[in-house]
């Protein structure tokens, strides 16, 4: 009977711990989250070189600091690898930075400095899935700039360092008008790195932003994103059963995109980031995944 009970306790035990393992948020503690940068692994930093210098327009890109890639494989959660081309330079991003957004308001939703209306909900949903700007403008009028800026250079998120080359930076209404509060590097009215924007996923997937169940939140609104372009026209083609949580953004020849892929194979799961400079920027940005995905072995 003893042995029976032990059994089941084992079986129950590692049943949890393998659903666990295959949720979102990953179940994880402060004890054992790593540090973004404590992940960094030469070997997949090799092979990210190695895929994206193969293309010339790349290369040239990522020569003139105007291709930046960031990307985290998840597949191992006990061996969780980082890679990054360009990660500390910061570029306007547009729409991508949106994410600022909706971390400062589910911040100020647990502190109970915002109320958790059918409007304000409704607003963070389109703001990321359709990436409205009036719903992102209405969200940025809600909180003022001050607040967002204090979350994103909070010390638990660091989503924002000037020692770092700057990060996530919302401060411009999504509008023609109105007051700006610019990010005291380059001036960039709504940017990112792809470090921080890594950072900021890395956090997202394991509950760590704000608390679980506002990661929880957030990831809710972030899936199956409206817009199927760029990464997720691709991955759309080549992986249409994997889970999506998506904010990318465009503006003239400045494209970003961000994605955390969680496949129902574990080797697909990962997050990818990108920002460029070009004119042809979607579709490199859209090209990306498959190079990515050898980067990472998983072709």
């Amino acid at each position: 009977m003893k042995r029976i009970k032990l059994l089941l306790f084992f079986t129950f035990f590692v049943t949890s711990f393998v659903f666990s393992q295959n949720e979102l948020p990953i179940h994880s503690d402060n004890s054992t989250l790593k540090p973004l940068g404590s992940l960094f692994n030469k070997d997949l930093q090799k092979e990210l070189e190695l895929q994206l210098n193969k293309n010339p327009k790349w290369k040239n890109l990522i020569q003139q600091n105007k291709l930046a890639v960031g990307v985290i494989d998840l597949s191992d959660q006990n061996h969780i690898e980082y890679a990054r081309i360009n990660g500390n330079n910061m570029m306007y991003a547009a729409s991508l930075p949106k994410i600022a957004i909706l971390l400062a308001a589910m911040d100020a939703l647990e502190k109970g400095e915002l109320k958790e209306t059918p409007e304000i909900t409704n607003d963070m949903k389109i703001m990321i899935s359709k990436s409205n700007n009036q719903a992102a403008t209405r969200m940025i009028d809600r909180l003022g700039f001050d607040k967002i800026e204090s979350v994103l250079t909070d010390e638990k998120y660091q989503l924002y360092d000037e020692d770092h080359g700057g990060g996530l930076w919302v401060g411009k209404r999504y509008a023609s008008s109105g007051a700006t509060n610019r990010e005291p590097l380059k001036h960039l009215s709504h940017a990112a790195t792809v470090n921080q924007v890594c950072r900021f996923y890395y956090l997202l997937a394991n509950g760590k932003l704000v608390s679980n169940d506002r990661s929880k939140q957030m990831l809710a609104i972030m899936e199956d994103p409206a817009l199927h372009h760029k990464f997720v026209n691709t991955l759309d083609q080549i992986a249409p059963e994997a889970r999506l949580f998506r904010k990318s953004g465009s503006w003239r020849n400045f494209h970003s995109d961000s994605i955390l892929v969680w496949g129902k194979d574990p080797k697909r799961r990962y997050i990818l980031v990108a920002l460029v400079e070009d004119a042809a920027g979607e579709k490199i940005i859209r090209n990306l995944v498959k190079p990515i995905e050898k980067a990472l072995k998983i072709n």
